[in-house]
């Protein structure tokens, strides 16, 4: 049977594996789904159509699930998906999605959200993911795989963070950040490849020496993007790295690219 604390607050119609643990004053509303070992550690709630996958450990003050800070939100049945294994710090903020977004927020698995982050409504954030302390995603950003947010930084509402990418500390993030690509700066702008990401990781030498004569082709100044794009592609497309940013440049976007200062 789950374990819960007498002082918490579980409507009986919740959704409880058999190793879920809820600790003292949490919240968990009727239409909540916790699977096998997830743990509510103190004061925490989760309300709405929210489901958290296996593993995942939640902290005190987090409130999950609770209406989007959207004005065009009208209490639609929309979701808020959350995957296995993630860390979610104190005080961190997570709303489901809206109709205009598709009706779901997501997170993959394995992600550290730190103190005070925050998942907007219609957010996509992919797994190996952190947001440092005070992170802010607007609502409908897209999060690839391994991204990191640097604490205080704000991604705009529907721009893009690219797998791999890494975003400086107290940067604004208004555009679409290549994978791969660090971002830094008041207003962000690319400061070059993660490369220390890529070497963690353990990307070969030969992939990240690819990458980065890609990276110099593509924000060169003469020609177009889409001629740039076009010529990167015909030298260096073999490469699965760099196809993987074009790929996420050719994607239709509403935000243009952050580009080099």
């Amino acid at each position: 049977m789950p374990d819960i604390h007498p002082s918490a607050i579980v409507d009986p119609r919740a959704s409880l594996g058999a190793t879920t643990r809820i600790g003292p004053f949490c919240v968990v509303g009727p239409d909540v789904e916790l699977a096998d070992a997830v743990e509510l550690k103190s004061h925490v709630v989760v309300e709405g159509r929210t489901r958290i996958g296996e593993g995942t450990v939640i902290y005190p003050f987090t409130s999950l699930g609770s209406a989007p800070q959207d004005l065009k939100y009208h209490g639609e049945q929309s979701e808020l998906i959350i995957g296995k294994r993630n860390r979610i710090r104190e005080n961190v903020t997570m709303n489901p999605g809206t109709e205009g977004g598709g009706m779901l927020t997501s997170v993959g698995d394995d992600c550290l959200f730190m103190v005070g982050a925050h998942v907007a409504h219609d957010c996509h954030v992919g797994s190996h993911v952190i947001l440092a302390n005070n992170a802010t995603l607007g609502g409908h950003v897209t999060v690839g795989d391994f991204a990191i947010i640097g604490g205080l930084a704000a991604v705009h509402q529907f721009a893009r963070i690219g797998a791999h990418a890494m975003i400086g500390g107290m940067s604004g993030v208004e555009n679409d950040v290549i994978p791969y690509g660090s971002v830094m700066g008041e207003r962000g702008k690319l400061a070059g490849l993660n490369i220390i990401g890529l070497k963690r990781r353990g990307y070969s030498k030969e992939e990240m020496h690819a990458l980065r004569s890609a990276y110099l082709a593509l924000f060169a100044d003469a020609g177009t993007l889409k001629e740039r794009v076009a010529a990167v592609e015909a030298e260096y497309g073999g490469h699965a790295v760099v196809a993987s940013v074009l790929e996420f440049v050719k994607m239709e976007s509403s935000r243009g690219l952050v580009l080099p200062r």
